[in-house]
């Protein structure tokens, strides 16, 4: 009698939008992650210094928070599919045309800083969307297990990316980096394409796009936790990214020998959050944000370690540990997102998350270079390590941070279109943007 194939069994919590989500989300996190450094690269290849490098980042962010807030009012009208697979179809278009003026030689950096604000342009539309159609892929039962697993798998996608990235990048050229990253996007738009959206009730008709805004701002400040949170990653992404963007590379190329160290310490710090990841679908901790905030001090490590300029081996250790820490916080950051907001307004909490966590981040990275100049790279560095510790214990002051506890089940899916809730300490309610 013949066998039948054997047929490996999804959990009842992945459901085939959530396959979709992943699948395309390590994709484009494979292409992605050995890009952020062929940027760097391509930048000091051209002649560019560690200033050019920052404006180059800014030029990427700078469209996040023009357009963020705009994107999650549309990611909440239309389908967010659709916002998605466009967005993703701007990533690739850009990418490409990066790639080419980079493999055509001396590309210019005013030419470097318009691609790269037109990939930032595609992520402030993609973001809420992705983030919506995520959080309605799963149910309160099994979401923090369906978080991390989603997130183990992209950050395996980052680990193996920046690894692969750096390596590439000194064998073979930042140019073909960045087109691997855009044959990845649009391998993703077409995964993306084939999500289900029927599960979704249509939007009821609004007053405008201003007024679906102030709803999701009434949504957003109504919660302690949350704006709280948000204007702490505010500084901390800021100065991360500054820190990784700018003075990592400058660092790897002064002292660590070149783009391949800086790769694999990023590796390292991709399968500390695979870790942490594997970690959180185990643990559930009650008081998510606060067991979430404590494991944001790390995040001041790998700037402490840059400016020490440790050695490559110290550097990885560093970032491992920081991955695992930070991965805490990410999930149940999610978490505490699905749990507390209505599925509705899911795009727009997302687009005030992400508008608030990166809106320093231009500034930020185009201020590395001059403050490098104007205060020395281990100072500055130094001096990116003690904001995180400083807005990080300043946060642990809101009560609701401290005492907001895991619920078995969203009440905000029972009552949607309701109001901002009042945090209940009895109840509980992940990174930001």
């Amino acid at each position: 009698m013949p066998t039948l194939p054997f047929r490996p069994r999804r959990p009842v919590w992945a459901t085939r939008n959530y396959t979709l989500l992943t699948t395309a989300t390590v994709v484009t996190g494979l292409g992605g992650n050995g890009a952020l450094i062929a940027a760097a690269f391509a930048v000091l290849e051209a002649g560019g210094d560690g200033g050019d490098v920052g404006l180059v980042a800014a030029a990427r962010t700078l469209p996040l928070v023009l357009f963020l807030l705009i994107g999650g009012a549309l990611a909440d009208r239309l389908p967010r599919h659709r916002v998605m697979v466009a967005a993703n179809t701007l990533n690739c278009v850009s990418q490409a045309a990066f790639a080419v003026l980079v493999l055509a030689g001396e590309p210019r950096l005013w030419q470097m800083m318009l691609l790269a604000g037109l990939g930032g342009t595609g992520q402030a539309f993609f973001s809420p969307a992705a983030e919506g159609m995520l959080m309605s892929s799963v149910d309160g039962e099994h979401a923090g297990r369906a978080f991390a697993v989603f997130r183990m798998a992209v950050h395996g996608a980052g680990l193996g990316g920046a690894a692969l990235g750096g390596a590439l990048v000194a064998a073979i050229g930042p140019g073909w980096v960045l087109a691997a990253d855009a044959a990845a996007f649009g391998c993703a738009a077409a995964l993306r394409g084939l999500l289900d959206v029927s599960h979704i009730l249509p939007r009821a008709p609004g007053d405008g796009l201003f007024a679906d805004l102030r709803e999701g701002w009434r949504e957003f400040s109504g919660r302690p936790w949350l704006w709280g949170v948000v204007v702490q990653f505010s500084v901390a992404n800021a100065v991360v990214g500054a820190a990784e963007a700018v003075y990592g590379p400058l660092v790897a190329r002064d002292h660590l020998g070149g783009a391949g160290p800086w790769g694999l310490a990023l590796a390292c710090f991709g399968a500390g959050t695979v870790g942490g990841a594997l970690l959180m679908t185990r643990w559930k901790p009650r008081r998510l944000l606060l067991a979430g905030t404590l494991c944001v001090f790390p995040l001041a490590l790998p700037s402490a370690a840059l400016a020490l300029t440790a050695p490559v081996g110290v550097l990885c250790a560093v970032m491992l540990v920081t991955g695992v820490s930070i991965e805490v916080f990410g999930v149940s950051w999610m978490t505490a997102l699905h749990q507390e907001v209505p599925e509705e307004k899911l795009s727009r909490i997302s687009a005030y998350d992400w508008f608030g966590s990166v809106a320093l981040v231009p500034a930020a990275t185009a201020l590395a270079g001059p403050s490098e100049s104007a205060f020395g790279r281990t100072e500055s560095l130094w001096g990116c390590a003690v904001l995180v510790v400083l807005v990080t214990a300043a946060v642990l002051g809101v009560p609701d941070v401290r005492n907001l506890r895991r619920r078995p089940s969203p009440v905000t899916r029972a009552a949607k279109g309701g109001g901002a809730a009042s945090a209940d300490v009895e109840r509980p309610l992940g990174e930001p943007g």
